[in-house]
């Protein structure tokens, strides 16, 4: 098996991954050639993502963006999803993509675009639902873990100084982990109006979810969890024992990650415990209305304000030059940090969350600094700007953070100017990757990453419905 850090340097310039009977790219080309895997060799087939395909397609009239959309949208379905059924209900796993594992993140964000489309198709509602089952199963195995085998296979992360299971691949505690799962099976429901995932056994994970977020909360000690690695990556392994660094309990909650899978410098990943307290009013609903629980309703909506009094009191802090915003981790002592995040959960992707909306002053001021030379991570390429990671190292950046500020946007020319950027870094793929060299898009990592491909999948159908004739634009 391999990690996501073993990708990091991997560069290259073929489309898709080795084995998936995905054609070569041939650079430069102007026929586009669809680098879909075969009909044969799919995974998983949907009547409404292919309808949907040829009808955005057809609105896009620069040929090279219609075919990375075409490629791009139904990457989840067409290469990582093994659906089944396990005693009579559907069973979904969904792996991230060059790595043989189901993140609880990722496999949600994945399926996450089509959800627009499951009342026209019971398949892939059938299929949406498996994966909330799935991620049922896997919060009760472990509330703490964030990636997971397709059963008890064990890893080469299994020497990981932590409590690890066979059904682990990985036992990173991020908050977005459990977030976003409720994310999923909330709107899910909203939907589709079906309510039968929301069985005994999600009643349990409910519960695990709520009583995991207090455990961290760390009132009453550092509770059960800690993490170490042997590694010579820093941001790989925590300090302190595995436990972080030192907090003071304010009724945030302690992440020891980040949705990028690398360590926190300070315990309170703002972003994230915004994250929780949408996640937590999303569950109080589910719990009065479907699960007729109004007590644990009360519980999960009283634990949403209590973090949201915190990040208010605690997560609103003065940058030196650009005045009040967010901060992207504190530790209730004063203590701040002024990055932000490539994946999501982050500082930019706050409204697409559901946190605030993009018209909020402090959002704004947050976002400013994000795409700033204030950042430290942020970089300006030939080809465009955006955000890179310690993840990735200097000078790569992540088209997952042009597709979030093109999708928190209302701006049509900066949208347009994302849009551009996506199409002209790429590597000649077709494909969206996990980071690109600021110069040269033909080094990347990660060729086969399904959640940046279906997300850019996704902001393409935004821009369809709200800004249609941004689409009839040639973008080369």
């Amino acid at each position: 098996m391999t990690s996501r850090r073993d990708f990091l340097r991997n560069s290259s310039v073929l489309a898709g991954a080795v084995g998936l009977g995905l054609p070569k790219v041939v650079f430069g080309k102007s026929n586009y050639t669809s680098q879909r895997p075969p009909l044969s060799q799919r995974k998983f087939t949907s009547e409404a993502v292919e309808k949907t395909i040829v009808n955005i397609k057809k609105q896009i009239a620069d040929p090279k963006l219609a075919w990375m959309f075409e490629n791009c949208f139904p990457n989840t379905l067409d290469t990582t999803v093994n659906f089944k059924m396990i005693d009579g209900r559907p069973d979904t796993f969904v792996i991230t993509g060059d790595i043989n594992a189901m993140w609880l993140r990722d496999s949600s964000a994945q399926v996450w675009p089509y959800l627009p489309l499951v009342k026209d198709d019971a398949k892939l509602q059938q299929m949406v639902a498996g994966v909330i089952n799935r991620q049922t199963k896997c919060i009760l195995i472990d509330p703490y873990a964030n990636a997971f085998n397709d059963g008890p296979t064990g890893s080469e992360w299994e020497k990981d100084l932590t409590d690890m299971k066979p059904e682990l691949h990985e036992r990173k505690w991020e908050i977005d982990s459990l977030c976003y799962p409720v994310r999923l099976a909330y709107h899910y429901w909203k939907i589709s109006g079906d309510t039968k995932v929301f069985d005994d056994n999600y009643r349990k994970a409910a519960r695990l979810i709520v009583k995991t977020f207090k455990e961290q909360q760390r009132k009453e000690g550092k509770g059960p969890y800690k993490f170490q690695r042997v590694t010579a990556w820093q941001s790989d392994t925590v300090p302190n024992s595995g436990y972080g660094a030192p907090m003071l309990p304010v009724g945030l909650i302690v992440s020891i990650f980040r949705p990028s899978d690398d360590a926190t410098v300070f315990p309170f990943l703002i972003p994230s415990n915004m994250f929780a307290v949408v996640s937590l009013q999303q569950l109080a609903e589910i719990s009065d209305n479907v699960l007729q629980d109004a007590a644990f309703a009360k519980e999960c909506a009283m634990l949403a304000d209590e973090v949201d009094r915190a990040i208010k009191a605690y997560a609103i802090v003065e940058h030196p030059k650009l005045g009040n915003m967010y901060g992207f981790e504190v530790d209730g002592y004063g203590n701040r940090l002024f990055i932000d995040d490539t994946n999501v959960p982050s500082l930019l992707s706050i409204p697409y969350l559901g946190y605030t909306t993009a018209a909020d002053p402090l959002y704004q001021a947050s976002r400013h600094f994000v795409w700033s030379s204030f950042h430290p991570w942020f970089y300006r390429g030939k080809y465009g700007d955006g955000v890179g990671s310690p993840h990735t190292g200097e000078d790569y950046i992540w088209p997952m953070s042009v597709i979030m500020r093109a999708l928190t946007s209302n701006d049509k020319e900066e949208i347009a100017e994302c849009l551009h950027a996506l199409r002209n870094t790429d590597g000649d793929t077709g494909f969206i990757h996990e980071s690109y060299h600021k110069n040269d898009p033909t080094k990347f990592t990660r060729k086969w990453f399904a959640w940046a491909n279906t997300l850019f999948g996704e902001l393409l159908m935004k821009v369809s419905q709200d800004h249609p004739e941004l689409l009839k634009r040639q973008y080369s």
